[in-house]
C-alpha cells in the first residue's frame, strides 16, 4: 500500500513540493524519475521534494513510483481440456502458489507477470499430460506437479517470480470414463477397506497368540516355581525330620550310656513305665520270676 501526502515549501523564487510516501511490508516501491527507475524502495516513509519556478522556468522532473504487491499468491489455471498420450480428453484445473522475488524484473522483463505465468504454467501442463497416459496420470498425480515445478521454475525466475508449489486441483474425465472412473475408485476403496480389514484381522490374531502365548509362559513359570518351593520345603522338612531322627539317637545313645553307667536308673525307668500301665484298667503284666526278682533287689 502507498500512502501520499502533498505539503509546499517556498523559498526566494523557487518553491519546494514535498511528498510524503508510506510503503507497507507488503510491497515494494520502484522509484522513477522521468521516467528512469532509479532505485527500489522498500517498507517505510519517504519524502520526495520538488523544486519548481513561480515564473515557470525551473524544469520540473517527474516522479512516479509503482508499487509491486510481493505477498505470497495463488493463481489458479481453470479447465483446460488436453489430450493425454493415449488420445483421452481430459480437463484439469491447476492451483500455482508464487511469489514476485525481484520488483524490477517482474515489471521491466515482461508486460504482465501473472498473465506471463498463467502462459507458461498452461503450456507445462500441456506438455505434460500429453506425455503420460491416463493409467499414468491415475495412479502418480504428483507427476504432473513436478513436470509443471521443473518446467516452469527456470523461466519464472527470470522475470522475478519464485514458483513455490504447483498442484492438480480438478480432474475431470468425460462422462462414460467418469462413471467407469468411480466404479473403479470404489472397487479400489472397497479393496483397501478390505485390506485394512484383513491386516486388522492379522494383527489381532497375533496379539491374541502373542497374549495366549504369554499366559501360556506365565502358567509354566508359575507351575515350575510352586514345584521348587514345593520341592524346597519338603527337603526343609525331610532335613528337620532327619536332624530329630538324630537327635532322637543322640538322646537315646545317651540315655543307654546312663543306664549303662547308672543301672539303678535302668530300674527307676521300669517301675514308672509299670505304674504308668497300671492306671490303665485294661492292661495286663506278665512278670516272670527273674523280673520279679530284679524288682526286689534279691539276688
Amino acid at each position: 500500500m502507498l500512502v501520499l501526502h502533498i505539503s509546499f515549501v517556498a523559498t526566494g523564487h523557487f518553491a519546494f513540493m514535498v511528498k510524503e510516501i508510506i510503503i507497507k511490508d507488503t510491497h515494494r516501491g520502484l522509484y522513477y524519475r522521468d521516467g528512469v527507475m532509479v532505485r527500489i524502495l522498500s517498507a517505510g516513509r519517504y519524502e520526495i521534494p520538488e523544486a519548481f519556478s513561480f515564473f515557470g522556468f525551473a524544469r520540473r522532473p517527474k516522479v512516479e513510483i509503482v508499487l509491486v504487491d510481493v505477498r505470497e499468491r495463488d493463481l489458479t489455471i481453470k479447465g483446460q481440456e488436453i489430450l493425454t498420450a493415449d488420445k483421452v480428453a481430459v480437463r484439469v484445473s491447476i492451483i500455482v502458489q508464487f511469489r514476485v522475488i525481484d520488483p524490477r524484473a517482474a515489471l521491466h522483463e515482461v508486460e504482465q507477470y501473472e498473465d506471463r505465468l498463467y502462459s507458461d504454467v498452461q503450456l507445462a501442463a500441456r506438455r505434460s499430460l500429453a506425455s503420460m497416459s491416463l493409467e499414468a496420470i491415475l495412479t502418480n498425480r504428483n507427476q504432473l506437479s513436478e513436470d509443471i515445478l521443473r518446467d516452469v521454475q527456470e523461466v519464472a525466475s527470470r522475470y522475478g517470480v519464485s514458483i513455490l508449489r504447483a498442484d492438480v486441483k480438478d480432474l475431470v474425465f468425460p462422462g462414460n470414463l467418469q462413471e467407469i472412473m468411480n466404479r473403479v475408485l470404489a472397487a479400489e476403496r472397497m479393496s483397501e477397506a478390505q485390506l485394512v480389514e484383513a491386516r486388522t484381522k492379522a494383527a489381532v490374531q497375533q496379539i491374541d497368540a502373542q497374549a495366549r502365548a504369554e499366559s501360556q509362559r506365565i502358567e509354566i513359570e508359575t507351575t515350575a516355581e510352586a514345584k521348587r518351593s514345593t520341592a524346597q520345603s519338603e527337603a526343609e522338612l525331610q532335613r528337620v525330620k532327619t536332624e530329630a531322627e538324630i537327635q532322637a539317637l543322640r538322646d537315646r545313645e545317651q540315655a543307654a550310656q546312663a543306664y549303662t553307667r547308672h543301672p539303678a536308673l535302668l530300674r527307676l525307668q521300669e517301675l514308672e513305665t509299670l505304674r504308668e500301665l497300671a492306671r490303665t484298667a485294661n492292661a495286663r503284666i506278665y512278670i516272670s520270676m527273674d523280673s520279679a526278682k530284679n524288682l526286689s533287689g534279691e539276688d
